[in-house]
């Protein structure tokens, strides 16, 4: 932490150094002793921000990377003369991936610098996209797909580690939400260029335009992110079998695995089905289909980031509880929506995806608080392949 120091006199009085001003107004001591406590560097307001806003970018872009996949089915079908079942091979093949080298990530990922781990894996799922994009035949396409997914699905458990490691408790609800509203935009502009781009050229274009973004936020990212260190302090005293067992044994770990892959679950029970209910029973059209992920990005993209700073003025728990039960009332409403206009159909399903996405900010942060520090890679990897396949077996 930096302390204030003295300077010269000035003007004839003593005047000293202004604390970098890394605390929001009204901090109390408690908080700023948890600060030394967290693990992690302390950044300076600016520095700080940059970095949340490149993992953020980081994030659109892998966010992006999985889920325009599912809209470009038709044109995979054609071009490839494929099956559906062989359509939900190259979808279900990033998912699988990344769940197994998650857990293998595990291992080995809290051993490395932040920096040094997260540039690796982000430079390898950017390989992974420029090869999705070169990709001619059906079974490379696939091969692709498990290559930017082993890659992608530890990239994004790392982010979420570096959040934690950065970020003091009382503020990490607040950063959660900046990072995580990069679903948000993918939603309202990444999916829907994407889509524009492969209709008036074809599917490959999407791939090398989200592999140039991908170029551009690693280069940004090289200069922007501080090497974060802090994590390897106890290296040598543990072996990685013994931290691996040490994360998977904990009994603080072992229920956030369960609580993360129950919420998990409970929101891919819904979402992949929303666009075919709201078609066969809501009487939307599919030109219609678009609306809803526009609306529902716009004010999630909000959304978020207002809860990340109301779970840390008002409690993380208590913000998490108050937003699970609210999401029982869309859930309801948008699985007995009977044929509606469209607007009261974007209403409710804009209503569903602020419940439901909003849990995820206060979850991850008391997820993030409930390990150490030198915990935290592997930890998040872990959680990120319970996620995956809870997502699975939704489906």
């Amino acid at each position: 932490m930096i302390l204030p120091a003295s300077r010269p006199a000035q003007n004839g009085r003593n005047h000293r150094r202004r604390p970098v001003a890394i605390y929001q107004r009204g901090t109390n001591l408690r908080d700023l002793n948890n600060d030394r406590a967290s693990g992690g560097p302390l950044l300076e307001p600016f520095t700080e921000r940059l970095l949340l806003l490149s993992l953020a970018a980081i994030n659109f872009t892998t966010i992006v990377d999985f889920i325009i996949i599912m809209p470009l089915g038709p044109q995979y079908m054609r071009v490839f003369s494929i099956s559906p079942a062989q359509f939900g091979v190259i979808v279900s093949s990033y998912a699988i991936s990344a769940g197994i080298f998650g857990i293998a990530a595990g291992f080995f990922l809290d051993r490395f610098d932040r920096k040094r781990a997260l540039l690796t894996l982000y430079g390898g799922f950017t390989l992974g996209t420029l090869f999705c994009a070169l990709a001619q035949t059906y079974y490379l396409l696939v091969a692709a797909r498990a290559l930017a997914g082993a890659f992608g699905g530890v990239t994004g458990a790392l982010i979420l580690a570096i959040v934690g490691d950065v970020i003091p408790e009382h503020r990490r609800g607040a950063a959660m939400g900046l990072v995580m509203s990069a679903f948000s935009i993918a939603n309202i502009c990444g999916v829907p260029l994407g889509l524009v781009l492969a209709s008036s050229f074809n599917w490959h274009v999407p791939f090398f335009a989200l592999a140039v973004l991908s170029v551009v936020i690693l280069a940004i990212l090289g200069r922007v992110m501080p090497s974060l260190r802090s994590h390897l302090a106890h290296l040598r005293q543990e072996p990685p079998t013994t931290r691996m067992l040490a994360i998977l044994s904990g009994p603080a770990h072992q229920k956030a695995f369960l609580f993360m892959g129950l919420l998990t679950f409970t929101g891919f029970v819904v979402f992949p089905y929303l666009p075919k209910y709201l078609v066969a029973n809501v009487g939307l059209t599919e030109k219609q289909l678009p609306w809803i992920y526009i609306c529902g990005g716009c004010c999630t993209m909000f959304s978020m980031n207002w809860i990340g700073r109301w779970a840390d003025r008002s409690g993380k728990r208590r913000v998490f509880s108050l937003i699970s039960m609210a999401a029982v009332i869309p859930i309801l409403l948008v699985t007995n929506l009977p044929v509606v206009p469209l607007v009261v159909a974007l209403a409710v399903s804009t209503l569903l995806m602020i419940c439901m996405s909003g849990r995820f900010v206060p979850a991850m942060a008391l997820m993030t608080a409930s390990i150490e520090a030198r915990h935290r890679g592997g930890f998040m990897s872990i959680n990120s392949s319970v996620q995956q396949l809870a997502a699975g077996f939704a489906d």
